[in-house]
């Protein structure tokens, strides 16, 4: 079993390799992570944290990757992760403890849930459906974000 560290570095490998069809931002700073993890009240997992470190924001299509990014014309506002965090606590109910890693049209919204944390202190996977009365229909993913990712850029790249 790859643990999610592992397969985050497996994510950055195939990114890296695969440059024709893959595309990443250039990273994300110290200060830039633990801005985002106070803004949610959440700690990056490990295998989430680095790859965040790594890229801020990537993608090999169509698996995209939101990451923590700021753009010029929202400013000093963090994106992806800390922004539909946020956003989806007050839109959609989404329960304190999950942190949002991507919205998707199969998947719908994509979470870490982070009062599970394991050994590793990595955080399971769900696939959240916020259609659902009593707090959402959850589909279990990964048992970590590393391995999540690692799935979807091999699944972009078949």
């Amino acid at each position: 079993m790859t643990s999610g560290l592992q397969a985050a570095e497996q994510v950055i490998g195939l990114v890296r390799a695969n440059g024709d069809v893959a595309h990443h931002g250039d990273g994300c700073p110290p200060e830039v992570i633990s801005r985002a993890e106070a803004e949610m009240g959440l700690a990056f997992p490990p295998s989430y944290r680095r790859l965040i470190e790594e890229f801020g924001v990537w993608e090999i299509p169509p698996a995209e990757f939101p990451g923590v990014y700021r753009t010029p014309a929202r400013g000093d506002k963090l994106l992806g992760s800390p922004a539909y965090t946020l956003e989806d606590r007050e839109r959609l109910a989404l329960p304190q403890q999950f942190m949002v890693v991507k919205h998707d049209d199969v998947w719908d919204v994509v979470v870490l849930d982070s009062s599970q944390p394991d050994q590793d202190g990595e955080y399971p996977v769900y696939a959240w459906n916020p259609g659902v009365p009593e707090g959402g229909r959850m589909q279990k993913l990964a048992d970590s974000f590393g391995e999540f990712a690692l799935s979807e850029c091999r699944q972009s790249l078949s």
